[in-house]
């Protein structure tokens, strides 16, 4: 048995030493057979989200093929979650499921079979609550901002505004020094949001503009770009005072080269804030010089099933069916909308994930994302620790790889969220996913795309947001190469 801490101690964060006692303890005591603590692994995971996908006490197996399985067991614990005064009997559960012909969980209810997470029901909640941003603010009575950390969103940090507008009219006053300034200046905004961060930008460059007489204000295009047509409604609204030089367009942030081709090499300036973080990826495990492919499941444990069926008048035969049919229809599948995003928020409370790590042969098997190839991930996974767990960040690196062809010669992208720019980090704390109020959180995976940037002739560099302290804010920035 290998037992892997994967994560940094804080202070005030809940200690291991009574959970780890309690496992040796189990071991000692001979509950457990030799040969399948030959193959096992335990995981202490501290998950930092209070509202997640994860058991306290998680099995995942190894399988191959349509699952068969193969000898390597994981047991992932959630030091956060777990209870000392449950922890022995969840374990002994843990232990009887390990094995290869141990029972199936019969507390749990499926809303769909293994596969990708990038494919998991859990997306289609995610896209649920951007459609219906209002219905949800409104029922939980909290906006989406103030359930960030902070309480509020870094993008509208008036300092990191205004130091964003000054670089931005250094680069229009070189290029039109050097009778390179076009006549129209192209500005993209993807997952525009509210609106505010845009807003704040506006106001801010048209007040330096006027006060320094440059006339850029007028020749700037300001593109808001959503595929949320309800938050673009809503960002419309709040950038109205800007509405002479403002466009909003809908887009997948996957791919907004799609939609806006006829722009290649024409804009100055691309912003995203937490954008690549609610995107789809999928997982990627290196152990013993293996590779597996993370597979997952949504379920609900069945009690919550029943305690949710019972409160919404939903039999148990018609519970699946039911959350399947929401997702496509949204709360008006129910005939009072409010009644629907209740249901909606605690189903979404209840879900979780079970986890599986599905063998891959070799590498050329593995699904890359768009701009990233299998070369690339061979010299990134050369100097990547042996044994780890780590996202492909496949929605960020499509993303990422589908906006370079639309930068001006001199234009540059800057990216707020949360990265990991080092592999080395994935084994000092859970990345992901988390639930951010109605959302999925993944944390990027950098060190993929500073390998596409470069690539693509670009140097990515990341530093962090010096704006708030103790923000987990990073600024990921491109520069042309020399």
């Amino acid at each position: 048995m290998i037992l892997h801490i994967n994560y940094l101690p804080k202070p005030r964060m809940a200690a291991a030493s009574g959970l780890v006692a309690t496992l040796f303890s189990v071991v000692e005591e001979g509950l457990v057979a030799p040969n399948r603590l030959a193959h096992l692994r335990v995981h202490l995971d501290w998950v930092q989200y209070r509202q997640n996908f994860r058991e306290a006490v998680m099995v995942r197996r190894a399988v191959i093929g349509r699952g068969e399985p193969l000898p390597l067991v994981e047991l992932a614990i959630d030091v956060r979650q777990a209870r000392q005064d449950t922890f022995r009997e969840e374990l002994l559960r843990a232990f009887e499921r390990c094995d290869a012909n141990g029972p199936e969980a019969d507390d749990e209810i499926p809303l769909e079979p293994f596969g990708l997470c990038r494919s998991s029901v859990i997306w289609g909640f995610n896209r649920l609550f951007w459609h219906y941003l209002a219905d949800w603010q409104e029922a939980t009575g909290t906006k989406y901002e103030e359930a960030l950390p902070g309480g509020k969103s870094d993008a509208h940090h008036p300092d990191a505004v205004a130091d964003s507008v000054a670089e931005f009219w250094t680069l229009l006053r070189e290029l039109e020094g050097r009778h390179q300034l076009p006549a129209e200046i192209f500005l993209l905004e993807i997952g525009v949001g509210t609106g505010i961060r845009a807003r704040l930008w506006l106001d801010c460059f048209r007040k330096l503009d006027e006060e320094r007489g440059s006339g850029y204000y007028p020749r700037l295009r300001f593109l808001l770009t959503d595929y949320s047509t309800p938050i673009l409604d809503q960002a419309l609204a709040t950038v109205r005072e800007h509405r002479e030089i403002v466009s909003v367009i809908a887009l997948d942030a996957l791919n907004p080269f799609k939609t806006l081709s006829f722009l290649r090499y024409k804009i100055l300036h691309v912003h995203l804030t937490n954008v690549y973080d609610n995107l789809p990826t999928e997982e990627l495990v290196r152990r013993d010089g293996r590779y597996y492919l993370v597979e997952v499941r949504g379920y609900l444990r069945s009690s919550d099933a029943a305690r949710i069926g019972q409160a919404f008048d939903i039999p148990l035969t018609d519970f699946v069916r039911t959350v399947l049919k929401f997702l496509e229809i949204g709360p008006d599948y129910f005939p009072d909308r409010r009644r629907g995003v209740a249901f909606w928020e605690e189903v979404w409370g209840a879900l979780r994930l079970e986890e599986r790590l599905m063998s891959v042969d070799d590498l050329p098997d593995l699904p890359l994302p768009a701009g990233l190839d299998l070369i690339q991930m061979e010299e990134i996974l050369r100097e990547a620790p042996g044994d780890i767990r780590f996202h492909l960040s496949s929605g960020a690196v499509e993303s990422f790889h589908n906006t370079l062809p639309l930068l001006h010669p001199r234009g540059y992208l800057q990216v707020q969220d949360i990265f990991v720019t080092s592999l080395e980090e994935y084994r000092q704390g859970f990345r992901g996913p988390g639930k951010m109020d109605g959302t999925v959180l993944n944390w990027v995976n950098g060190t993929l795309l500073r390998e596409i940037g470069a690539r693509g002739g670009y140097d990515v560099h990341f530093a962090p947001f010096r704006y708030r302290e103790g923000s987990l804010t990073t600024v990921l920035y491109t520069t042309l190469k020399e």
